[in-house]
């Protein structure tokens, strides 16, 4: 599993040009479902990413969690991340979990988050959409399960 974190001001997602999630301060997550992926893996990246301290404490220093602040996560499925780009110039996919695992897993993911008490905005599952965000900081981390 790989996670893109991206600590925002505000974040929505669009689909066909309808807003589907939006969110103010918080998390904007990537997520990519690899197929060697178990549920103790989805489980512990999904703890890690809402207890990342990465936001400013009284003193400015990155010493709080989106869980302290009473952030929100919009999180978004992004079966690209686990592209290979090591051969050529087209990337390869073979890594990505199949679409009804990732769906599943990320679906899983989101409850995980939702059971610590955070709000959880999505996009749609599988669909094209358009991710407008404001990174604060900017500040960008990458979550791997491994």
């Amino acid at each position: 599993m790989r996670v893109v974190a991206q600590r925002v001001s505000s974040a929505s997602v669009k689909v066909d040009d309808k807003e589907v999630g939006k969110i103010g301060i918080g998390l904007l997550l990537l997520i990519g479902i690899a197929e060697t992926d178990t549920e103790t893996e989805i489980e512990f990246v999904a703890n890690k990413c809402s207890e990342l301290r990465i936001f400013q404490d009284d003193d400015g220093r990155m010493n709080r969690s989106v869980l302290d602040i009473g952030g929100e996560i919009l999180a978004i499925s992004q079966f690209t991340l686990l592209g290979d780009t090591s051969k050529g110039r087209r990337p390869s996919f073979i890594k990505a979990a199949n679409p009804e695992k990732a769906e599943k897993f990320y679906n899983f993911f989101n409850q995980v988050l939702r059971n610590k008490g955070l709000h959880v905005e999505t996009g749609i599952f599988g669909a094209m959409m358009d991710v407008d965000l404001t990174n604060a900081g900017p500040v960008t981390l990458i979550v791997d399960s491994k």
